[in-house]
């Protein structure tokens, strides 16, 4: 709690309990900042707050309404949150080793792998998890109020370091900007997000963002074979480290995807429970944070051994089944072909069951079903968070470029992924791809509680 004068420059006396720019989440005592929003300009809520109980009101000098209580009016609202939850959370960035992890894929796997070997504390798409404490969150980042939150609560709980996803939204929002970071890392870089971006262009500079806010001692860590390294590499100004199969400071090579084990720069062997190549970039990348961490070689080699796949992520299901099933999140062009590449001729039929998202960008979707048109046994089209979308609208578009008929429609998730389930035979494998672990289904504007796990288990339970 702190006195409003403690946090901007005022004539009030007003003790604040809380920082708020959500008026939902306002309570008795709440200062509420009325910032101007991507979409929504939250000066349209401040009765709300009033009503909650907000004790005070930041916003623009161009606000006319009259409130009933204290008002106070700045130039750049935005701006002024940042500099009072600073003061507010007695700049807690400051007090942790913080590591951002941002790429188009690979960012949950790496960072959950890479907090699970240092004994971070994780940010992420899979939440918030600090041993024994676990939350859930909305964004893969979370917004700028709940980053705050969320790293005072770490710090009460011990936590002193973190490592987080940093996503292309969120640096476009500047959900990030009061943190500078010790290690920024890149996994790789494909289309993905263009409805909010526009551009590729625009996409990759929201990255780039990530590695202008690191610390001039700190460490900027970059995938040399991904397509966009060189530009990323103009934009670090910090020490460089890069990985990769091409040459590169950590090099990986001996890939045995037998045993899934790989060795780095011919000297450390690493063997995980993470299959195909592309989760040893991720691991590569985990164990290099590791080692700028100060952690020994040996000890991590030793701890990526004990990592178990990360939920929802080229997750292995087994209810003792003769054939393979494989959950994951993937639904770029980019992870699904790696993913289909890797299992095409390790088994007798490849199975997939997926769909796209609805109000996300649609050029994805042909060459996604044209792809696996080409590349599979059998692909199941279905829903996968369509919003306010018609499931057929999408799947007509995924359908649309190729003339090739070895594919099912079938809108209902659930009943797709139990024909899946079906139609596999000894030797086969099954790809439930595009939701991961999610427990949710997106229709219209709501969030409807699902999970692909939850169909699969309930399949083999009957």
């Amino acid at each position: 709690m702190k006195n409003i004068n403690e946090l901007i420059k005022s004539n009030l006396n007003i003790k604040i309990k809380s920082i708020e720019t959500n008026s939902k989440n306002v309570k008795d005592g709440s200062l509420f900042v009325a910032v101007n929003g991507f979409f929504t300009n939250h000066e349209d809520f401040i009765d709300d707050a009033i009503r909650r109980g907000a004790v005070c009101i930041i916003a623009s000098n161009g606000y006319n309404k009259k409130c009933s209580v204290p008002l106070i009016k700045v130039e750049d609202v935005n701006k002024t949150l940042f500099n009072i939850l600073d003061k507010f959370y007695d700049n807690i960035f400051s007090k942790f080793f913080i590591v951002g992890i941002t790429g188009t894929d690979g960012k949950t796997t790496t960072s959950s792998i890479a907090s699970e070997i240092t004994d971070s504390a994780y940010i992420g798409t899979n939440g918030v998890k600090y041993k024994n404490f676990e939350i859930k969150t909305d964004n893969t980042t979370p917004d700028e109020v709940s980053l705050y939150k969320i790293f005072d609560k770490l710090y009460k709980l011990g936590a002193r370091k973190v490592i987080m996803e940093v996503s292309s939204e969120a640096l476009l929002h500047d959900r990030c900007h009061s943190i500078t970071f010790d290690i920024a890392c890149l996994t790789n870089v494909s289309e993905d997000h263009l409805n909010i971006h526009k551009s590729l262009d625009n996409y990759i500079e929201s990255k780039e963002k990530l590695f202008k806010q690191v610390k001039k001692d700190g460490i900027s860590i970059l995938n040399v074979d991904s397509m966009y390294y060189d530009r990323f590499k103009c934009v670090v100004k910090s020490k460089l480290i890069t990985y990769g199969i091409n040459n590169s400071d950590f090099n990986i090579s001996n890939i045995n995807l037998k045993d899934n084990s790989f060795t780095i720069n011919d000297k450390y062997k690493i063997k995980s429970h993470f299959p195909f190549v592309y989760n040893m970039y991720n691991i590569t990348l985990a164990f290099i944070i590791g080692i700028s961490m100060g952690f020994s070689s040996s000890d991590l080699i030793r701890k990526i051994s004990l990592v178990k796949t990360v939920p929802g992520r080229t997750e292995k299901i087994d209810f003792g089944q003769d054939y393979a099933i494989i959950l994951d999140y993937a639904h770029t062009l980019n992870a699904i072909q790696n993913l289909v590449l890797s299992v095409k001729n390790k088994y007798k039929r490849v199975f997939v069951v997926t769909g796209a998202a609805g109000g996300r960008e649609k050029k994805k979707r042909k060459e996604i079903g044209k792809f696996l048109l080409s590349n599979t046994y059998l692909t199941i089209f279905t829903m996968d968070d369509p919003r306010s979308e018609s499931v057929d609208d999408i799947i007509n578009d995924m359908i649309s470029e190729s003339n090739k008929i070895n594919y099912l429609r079938i809108n209902d998730r659930s009943d797709a992924i139990n024909k899946g389930l079906s139609s596999c035979k000894k030797g086969d494998i099954i790809l439930i791809i595009g939701k991961g672990r999610d427990n949710y289904m997106a229709i219209g504007n709501k969030k409807i509680p699902y999970n692909d796990f939850d169909v699969i288990k309930k399949y083999f339970e009957k």
